[in-house]
């Protein structure tokens, strides 16, 4: 069971770890400032992912429990260890091609937290610890709020030609 955990954790690291990388160049490709905003608000969120799903599979690893998301986060922070090392590939950046434009990075980035939420929601199904659970759970409800804003500023680039910069509430904490 410990080895399963570990395996769907290891998988989630890489894929928050490309999912990061793509943010960051998005970001810099992107040519409205509300667009960069909106990239780099993400990647930062990535980020915080990366860091707790780092202390929850060596915390899984040394002790065997499942941390919360908020105790791997702190966790982390507390120990001042450095990122993982960031995979040389990145799929979501190669999609892109050359000469992409603003809608090209957000089918890439809904597709990707689309597959996130999927992976998150998938994998809850089949926890079998508590604590387990309340971390997926979170991990799920973040993905989805990132994926709703995603869709929110394609709909507006869509509609009006413009990019909508961030909405009135967060992601990160809102439950659909």
């Amino acid at each position: 069971m410990k080895e399963n955990i570990i395996a769907y954790m290891k998988t989630a690291l890489n894929t928050e770890l490309m999912g990061y990388k793509f943010y960051l160049h998005a970001a810099e490709i992107t040519e409205d400032e509300h667009g960069k905003n909106i990239f780099k608000h993400l990647a930062n969120d990535e980020l915080d992912h990366i860091k707790a799903i780092s202390s929850i599979v060596g915390s899984i690893e040394e002790t065997g429990r499942v941390l919360t998301y908020d105790e791997a986060l702190n966790a982390y922070n507390s120990r001042g260890q450095g990122l993982p090392i960031f995979p040389e590939e990145n799929e979501l950046i190669k999609k892109l091609g050359k000469n992409p434009e603003d809608l090209d990075a957000l089918n890439i980035a809904i597709k990707s937290e689309e597959d996130a939420v999927h992976f998150y929601g998938s994998y809850l199904k089949s926890a079998g610890d508590a604590n387990e659970k309340v971390l997926l759970t979170n991990l799920l409800e973040m993905e989805k709020g990132h994926l709703k804003l995603l869709r929110w500023e394609y709909d507006s680039i869509v509609d009006t030609g413009f990019w909508c910069d961030f909405m009135e509430w967060t992601v990160e904490g809102e439950k659909e």
